[in-house]
């Protein structure tokens, strides 16, 4: 329901008796954020030149698009992956609390990092059509440990500032040991057959993946496959950080 005119903010009064404190520096932060603008604007966005894959950034400068020695040999079934910002120490800082400290309240904070990935013009056929979010799920059992699911609680905050709906069209239906320690090829072996359809996809022109961290790609491109096995016509990838 829409504010009347003139009609009290509870949220507004309370953020200024009790000001948020920046989850990495402690300043305090009003307007109900959990990271104050200086620490925001330390981590760096991607920017060109980076891959036009995976979006690894390079230094220098590369006029003509071009993929990353990890991408050039690689089929995927997405057709780029974009992240909003580049792995930083702040950054990295700041997903490690959210995931592992159950620090929830960092979701849109890390949203709004994952929609700088917006300002891609390739990004505007998803925007134009509102495409559907579709969060990168996790098994129940990683999911009940952590308590939420960090995919999910990224895209709902995204998915309001954009318009777009967010989807949970994918299941984890089969439990994998920890991607950390594993090669590319090892990652897509643990991966496989790890998901199915939660929801009728069929008659989607594209889905937009959303994920905290993009890394190989082997878990967002195995969501892919199922998700254009099942009819979907483009699948992008959406994340806060390159990895």
């Amino acid at each position: 329901m829409a504010e009347k005119p003139g009609s009290f903010r509870w949220s507004g009064w309370l953020d200024w008796l009790y000001p948020g404190v920046c989850r990495l520096c402690g300043d305090a932060v009003a307007g109900g954020g959990s990271v104050c603008g200086a620490c925001a604007r330390s981590i760096p966005e991607v920017r060109e030149p980076f891959c036009s894959t995976c979006s690894e950034g390079f230094e220098g400068r590369i006029d003509a698009v071009f993929d990353c020695p990890n991408c050039r040999d690689q089929t995927f079934a997405f057709d780029f992956a974009r992240a909003g910002v580049q792995r930083s120490q702040a950054g990295m800082e700041l997903v490690h609390q959210f995931k592992y400290g159950r620090c929830i309240d960092l979701a849109r904070d890390l949203a709004g990092l994952a929609l700088k990935a917006f300002s891609d013009p390739r990004l505007q056929p998803a925007l134009e059509e509102r495409w559907p979010l579709v969060p990168v799920p996790l098994h129940w059992r990683r999911r009940g440990w952590r308590r939420f699911n960090q995919a999910l609680e990224i895209a709902r905050p995204l998915g309001r500032e954009l318009g777009l709906p967010v989807v949970a069209a994918l299941k984890r239906v089969r439990a994998t040991r920890t991607q950390t320690r594993l090669s590319r090829k090892e990652r897509q072996r643990n991966l496989r057959g790890a998901f199915r359809l939660a929801a009728a996809v069929d008659a989607w022109r594209g889905a937009v993946l959303i994920d905290d961290v993009f890394t190989t790609g082997s878990t967002v491109n195995e969501c892919a496959r199922v998700l254009t096995q099942a009819g979907v016509q483009k699948v992008v990838v959406v994340t806060v950080m390159r990895g």
